[in-house]
């Protein structure tokens, strides 16, 4: 389970019309890949592996990386690796603290992501714009980039009206039409959030935040022009996804995306939906997430997110779920399911109490929802983040419905030969990695650990003293070459890289998710080596 202390933490009037499951299916294989090859990946004839980076994590001129020339070029390096796959972050539009688990909305993407040089390319943006623009190398800046990219957004939000050309107002229009479920009101939430300031929506206007229908329609009238310069971000946006994805298709290169279980107590999916979460009339959970106490934190850790009516949700049978689930995948291929556990129960914990120590498991929506998602998906292309506090009812979940679990190497060290985080206790049926982008990089780790722990890593590996420049190659050797269909290495276990590049230290509210590759830092030999090992455990792309 993913240590989450750090994070702050629509369907639009119809759901409680609709029948459980029986929403007409999207095409969710625009890019050629079935729901049952998904589900194959983790066959046990098949093997592959991947490389952890997010998008933003990318080198480019503008200070934080984006769906442009940068991701194409990473995709020709996974390729060139023969990697099958680009496991990244969630994609949406971050809020306070700009961690991409708390998005303003489940559906949205971030406009930090749009590339300029695409929205040249669609004459939206004249060159010169950005030619010429050097955001400082080294981790994202986001004030800075914010002002940058919302900039180049205005400027081609502004273009498009002067002078839209007929085939891009063509696809805006039907965009706009297809995802209205969610669109509208992220739209509208986001307008509000520009009349009314960054704070929660929790402080606005009770008619407002209550969703007053003949308030709501004043306000979507009086703000519509501001509603569809928000539709036209999400527009640009999965355009150039759109383009990405299908880069990395026709190179063989997949997409693992991540859902968070939970949702930003300051979003519009419960702005919208507000019957979808237990609150009071108030509109402020009555209980919020977090975990009890543990052998990491004697208090617990209290995340802030509201829970999930499940009662309310059974009830639409699952309408809300399913859309966001095949909204994620009409842009991926497979979906990593964060905190698993909370499918089969969830602590609550009651909304004010300073400390997660008190608090009650309560049942998830367990088999029933995942029952339904595959009737609706045609499989579950799905993994199960199943780490931390697992007992056997949420194992037997995972395994009522073959969802591969996780093998973190970090996590193998107790001592026990029987850890099934041990490379030699792995099965087919997993996804096996060296570290997460809540982990230290491997290197990091190892530097960080006592003598006595690394002596313990010593005999549970069976092998000598390891220097700290050889723990993250040797890591990656004994996941590749370990009995799990899929393997991913975050890039910095890759690079053999230290903790100054670490993604996100759980616990520490300042200076996460802002680490990107050095723009100096062309790794070409890690790249080589990495095939070869990828040629010699037989995991080479096909």
């Amino acid at each position: 389970m993913r240590g989450k202390i750090n994070r702050p933490r629509s369907i639009c009037g119809y759901v409680a019309i609709l029948r459980p499951c029986q929403l007409s299916l999207r095409n969710l294989d625009a890019m050629s890949h079935s729901s049952t090859q998904r589900f194959d990946y983790f066959a046990s004839e098949r093997r592959s592996c991947g490389i952890l980076l997010h998008v933003t994590s990318l080198p480019t001129p503008f200070g934080i990386g984006d769906m442009g020339p940068a991701a194409e070029r990473w995709v020709d390096r996974l390729a060139g690796a023969g990697q099958s796959w680009w496991q990244i972050l969630p994609l949406g539009p971050t809020g306070v603290g700009n961690s991409p688990y708390e998005p303003l909305s489940t559906f949205a993407g971030n406009l930090l992501l749009l590339s300029p040089e695409r929205l040249t390319e669609d004459g939206l943006v004249d060159a010169g714009e950005w030619q010429h623009v050097s955001m400082p190398d080294g981790p994202v800046q986001f004030d800075q980039v914010r002002e940058f990219k919302l900039h180049i957004f205005q400027l081609a939000w502004e273009k498009f009206q002067q002078q839209p050309s007929e085939a891009l107002a063509r696809d805006f229009a039907a965009f706009s039409e297809t995802h209205n479920f969610w669109l509208q009101d992220y739209s509208l939430f986001r307008a509000l959030k520009d009349r009314f300031g960054p704070a929660s929506y929790l402080t606005w206007p009770h008619e407002i935040l209550t969703r007053d229908p003949g308030v709501i329609a004043q306000a979507a009238a009086e703000l519509s022009a501001n509603m569809n310069r928000h539709r036209f971000g999400q527009f640009l946006f999965f355009r150039q996804w759109t383009r990405l994805r299908q880069y990395a298709a026709d190179r063989k290169v997949r997409l693992i995306g991540d859902l968070p279980f939970f949702v930003s107590p300051d979003s519009s999916d419960v702005w919208a939906n507000p019957q979808l979460f237990l609150l009071g009339e108030d509109r402020r959970p009555r209980f919020i997430a977090g975990v009890p106490p543990d052998y990491f934190s004697a208090f617990g850790q209290l995340w802030g997110n509201p829970i999930y009516d499940w009662e309310a949700l059974r009830g639409t049978g699952y309408r809300w779920w399913i859309e966001r689930l095949k909204s994620l995948l009409e842009h991926v291929d497979l979906v990593r399911l964060d905190h698993f556990r909370a499918f089969e129960s969830a602590w609550h914990v009651e909304a004010g109490a300073p400390t997660a120590q008190v608090g009650e498991w309560r049942p998830g929506p367990g088999a029933d929802l995942f029952e339904c998602l595959r009737r609706e998906l045609g499989g579950l292309p799905f993994v199960a983040e199943d780490l931390g506090m697992i007992t056997d009812e949420v194992r037997s979940l995972r395994d009522q419905f073959h969802l591969p679990g996780m093998r973190v190497l970090q996590f193998a060290f107790d001592g026990d030969p029987t850890n099934p985080f041990l490379p030699h206790n792995y099965d087919t049926n997993c996804l096996a990695c060296t570290g997460t982008h809540d982990n230290n990089t491997t290197r990091g780790w190892y530097e960080n650990l006592s003598e006595h722990e690394r002596e313990n890593v010593w005999r549970s590996l069976e092998t000598n003293e390891l220097p700290a420049d050889q723990v993250a190659p040797d890591f990656l050797r004994r996941v590749w070459q370990s009995a799990a269909s899929v393997t991913i290495a975050p890039f910095q276990d890759i690079a053999n890289l230290s903790t100054d590049a670490r993604m996100n230290v759980p616990g520490q509210a300042e200076g996460n998710w802002n680490w990107r590759i050095p723009a100096d830092h062309s790794c070409d030999g890690c790249f080589d080596e990495l095939r070869r090992l990828t040629e010699s455990s037989r995991r080479i792309a096909q």
